[in-house]
């Protein structure tokens, strides 16, 4: 199926003006402001930080006794139906698999790890560790099913040193197992073998007799505990692990509880794809799930060809009170919601907002859900997005429905203080709070490099005012600070802001852009193709063959018509990109290019792809450099 237009620029905006957001419960942020000489500015919420929870599984023990035979989790079974777990049930299995992992000795310094994707025996791992104070870490499947060297699963091995590793099929995981698991450290699974190992069953672990001391031990879990370990790429490539302490994740809770306070009117239900080895998908929406006695569907569709169609089916049987997607979700959705007045009707039915995270969302496909939105239900649904990291638990600032758009990522929210430092010209953002990790498992100079004089974390992104006169209008993103360079002529290039629109005026061709040129004349581009966008262009082409994409003439003519325009609304040398080259080969994971969920490290792309460049900036570049 084909994204197609629908209406006309006209039309959209005629629906945003005639049709009001549907009205939900929000609380907007409002910040005091304080200005230093030297430029910095300081954003401090003016309303305070409610009380949280000592520990996360507090709020299990809250829910399995206020409403026990509610779904907290499901997932298709074998029969196409759902295999569901109630709070209950987890907080029973919970207690079990607790008693196993303290019988074993873990620790933070012998913590579980988990290699498998979503699953509902995933959660049941990771809240067992959570019950007994011992760190886990959740792992992308692609470090063990997509590296070809396992580089970045040797890595983080050498730097975790696990007691236990958990795979939901062994055999699916056996040679990562094999080639990254020591002879010493136990290997547990749901099912499958491993050659040569002992695999412990999942449901050996459940069925272990409670352990004497575990109610004194999960008693003893204080905000300092460890939860969780969540990995972060940075620029280097290799893995860190970030520190999620039970303060991190409980104060954001109540941030995002009393931010996206319809969260509050009536438990969440979700259908949700997002991995839990990311911030977004495996601390925000899981713990506001639990937090709010929500229940999750967990959606193993993805947002491209032969995964969408997953996503769809789900949609199709649950109505979702809130619902949470990267752009290209949303994008490969539009589509089937406009086709299908079913699944239309079915997922507006009680949809509070939506939520997007990862990137910028183009207009059309936010005007697109408006539209849709307003002739199912007679008002747009609102759509939020704000600003976080792995290393602020995520959430961090927060837009509000009224002044949501994209690109702008609104205020800091409760309990936590903004602090924007002038740096090149622009605004970089620091974040103080709660939820603010203390840094990173075994790496004491990273962790130093990250925090300022005053305890502020460097996050490495810069900001701009929506009003210079009006603070409580909020803020823009405007890009990140490492990845910005200068022109031999010593201009300074802005790489986020020129990359979203370079992305956007290419649209579908153009998944993502890296932009080249530091102490050259001009600005290139090694452009990533969107092979679905493509397909759009010329449906013959395979669904999984970049080089067939881009040396297609259909593509390459697409292309040079939308860089041609592009390039002639440039305001200056800063702006104006003058070369192009349409990469033939994927960004590799292991050479550290691309992150499992699609973000691209622009320095590791630059200096892998070096000879590319001197071809592109050669007197005679090849033909497949595009020129303008």
């Amino acid at each position: 199926m084909s994204a197609k237009p629908s209406m006309s620029a006209s039309t959209v905006s005629a629906a945003r003006a005639d049709h009001p957001l549907r009205p939900i419960s929000f609380g907007t942020p409002a910040v005091h402001v304080e200005r230093r000489d030297d430029g910095t500015i300081y954003l401090r919420p003016k309303a305070q930080l409610l009380d949280y929870p000592v520990r996360i599984t507090d709020r299990l023990h809250h829910w399995a006794e206020a409403a026990p035979d509610r779904v907290f989790m499901a997932e298709r079974n074998a029969a196409r139906g759902w295999r569901q777990i109630t709070y209950a049930e987890l907080l029973a299995s919970s207690r079990h698999i607790a008693s196993a992992l303290l019988a074993r000795g873990l620790s933070a310094e012998k913590p579980v790890v988990i290699l498998s994707g979503n699953s509902v025996d995933h959660a049941l791992i990771a809240f067992g560790a959570l019950y007994a104070g011992i760190p886990f870490c959740p792992v992308s499947p692609a470090y063990s099913l997509v590296s070809r060297d396992y580089g970045k699963l040797a890595y983080l091995m050498k730097l975790l040193t696990p007691g236990l590793v958990f795979a939901d099929d062994a055999t699916k995981f056996a040679d990562a197992l094999a080639a990254n698991v020591s002879s010493g450290t136990e290997i547990a699974a749901s099912r499958g073998t491993v050659p040569g190992r002992d695999v412990t069953s999942l449901a050996d672990l459940m069925a272990t007799p409670l352990h004497p001391r575990l109610d004194a031990v999960h008693e003893a879990i204080g905000p300092d505990t460890i939860a969780k370990f969540l990995l972060t790429s940075g620029s280097t490539g290799n893995p860190k692990a970030v520190i999620n302490t039970q303060r991190m994740i409980c104060a954001n809770q109540v941030m995002l509880r009393e931010t996206l306070a319809f969260l509050k009117d009536e438990p969440p239900v979700i259908v949700d794809w997002l991995p839990w080895n990311h911030t977004f998908g495996g601390n925000h929406n899981i713990g506001l799930t639990l937090y709010n006695g929500g229940s999750m569907y967990l959606d193993e569709g993805k947002p491209m060809p032969g995964g969408i169609e997953e996503t769809v089916r789900n949609l199709q049987e649950i109505s979702p009170t809130v619902y949470f997607n990267v752009p290209k979700g949303y994008e490969s959705l539009l589509p089937y919601l406009r086709d299908d007045a079913g699944l239309r009707k079915k997922f507006f039915a009680r949809l509070h907002a939506m939520f997007f995270s990862g990137a910028a969302l183009s207009a059309f496909v936010w005007n697109s859900l408006d539209e849709l939105s307003v002739q199912e239900t007679g008002y747009r649904v609102p759509m939020l997005t704000g600003l976080g990291a792995t290393e602020t638990a995520p959430f961090f600032m927060s837009v509000n429905p009224h002044t949501s758009r994209s690109g702008h990522v609104g205020l800091p929210v409760l309990g936590n203080d903004a602090k924007l430092v002038p740096n090149n010209g622009k605004l970089e953002v620091r974040a103080k709070g709660p939820n603010v990790m203390p840094g990173y498992w075994r790496q004491p100079d990273m962790t130093a490099k990250s925090f300022d004089e005053e305890g502020f974390y460097k996050m490495g992104d810069a900001l701009k005012p929506a009003d210079p006169d009006n603070f409580d209008a909020g803020f823009d993103f405007d890009g990140r600070t490492g990845e910005d360079f200068k022109l031999a002529s010593g201009t300074w290039v802005s790489v986020g802001p020129l990359r979203a629109r370079f992305v956007g005026a290419c649209a579908p061709l153009v998944r993502d852009v890296v932009i080249a040129g530091i102490n050259r004349d001009e600005i290139s581009a090694l452009v990533v193709l969107d092979l679905d966008g493509c397909r759009l262009i010329n449906p013959t082409l395979p669904s999984d063959d970049l080089a067939a994409a881009a040396s297609d003439p259909l593509i390459v003519a697409a292309f040079r018509e939308r860089f041609q325009q592009f390039v002639a609304g440039a305001t200056g040398s800063s702006t104006r990109i003058t070369r192009a080259v349409l990469l033939d080969t994927p960004l590799s994971i292991d050479r550290g290019e691309v992150t499992d969920k699609g973000s691209i490290n622009q320095r590791a792309v630059l200096e892998n792809r070096n000879a590319l460049i001197e071809e592109i900036y050669s007197s005679a570049p090849p033909a497949q450099v595009i020129t303008l």
